[in-house]
């Protein structure tokens, strides 16, 4: 089905697979000998073992959003641009099967996309409308998934920059704007500009920013304690 000009201006044309009403079912075999296969794998390795993910995993449950691994979440194939996104219109979480091949890199994706579904969740997010509320997920998402933390700035020769983690943050929130709506560089910055310190400090639900993975896990390991201490009162 060719994709309308609305659907290509939302950023669909980068995830060919799906459309706005309809996602398509892999066989047994396409499941086994392709990417899907290899993708679901690490997707259950991320939501078993990444702080990130298990922490918004179960933040998400608490506000009534509980997530499930086969209904919310899509292996596909996309856009050589993209490794990742979240389809507002079907709560569901895409994972670009033919763009991650390591571990580490699912886990990023699956953390970014998931702060994407727990804005999605405890918001009136307007996602096609309101570019104001795009971007303040996009820098959320950035400051909070990992994105943006020290090794992975280093791997990318990143580094040395005053404030880096901020501008890192910004930069990427700008980009992935840029990739998903027909709005100029200029615009975007605008907007981006607008809501940065107000999206920037809300840490929710990781109530601080986690610049490493043992940043992540100590939040989780706070997020599971927060009650215990009122259990017996």
């Amino acid at each position: 089905m060719d994709q309308t000009k609305e659907e290509q201006d939302l950023g669909y044309d980068l995830f060919p697979e799906r459309t706005t009403s309809k996602y398509k079912k892999r066989s047994m075999a396409e499941s086994l000998f392709t990417f899907n296969h290899k993708c679901q794998f690490m997707l259950q390795v991320a939501m078993d073992t990444s702080p990130y993910a298990k922490l918004l995993l179960s933040a998400m449950k608490s506000s009534g959003c509980k997530t499930l691994k086969d209904r919310h979440f899509s292996c596909e194939d996309c856009d050589g641009t993209v490794s990742g996104g979240f389809d507002a219109a079907s709560s569901q979480i895409v994972l670009c099967q033919n763009n991650i091949h390591q571990q580490s890199h699912m886990n990023r994706v699956v953390a970014h996309e998931l702060i994407h579904a727990f804005d999605h969740c405890r918001a009136h997010v307007d996602w096609f409308n309101n570019f104001r509320h795009l971007a303040c997920s996009e820098i959320r998402a950035a400051n909070l998934s990992g994105d943006c933390s020290f090794n992975n700035e280093v791997a990318r020769f990143n580094f040395g920059v005053k404030q880096h983690h901020q501008e890192c943050v910004r930069g990427r929130a700008l980009r992935s704007i840029l990739a998903v709506r027909k709005i100029s560089k200029e615009e975007a910055e605008k907007i981006v500009n607008e809501v940065f310190d107000t999206c920037f400090n809300d840490h929710a639900p990781f109530g601080r920013i986690p610049h490493s993975k043992t940043d992540a896990q100590f939040a989780y390991n706070e997020y599971k304690n927060r009650d215990r201490y009122y259990a017996n009162l």
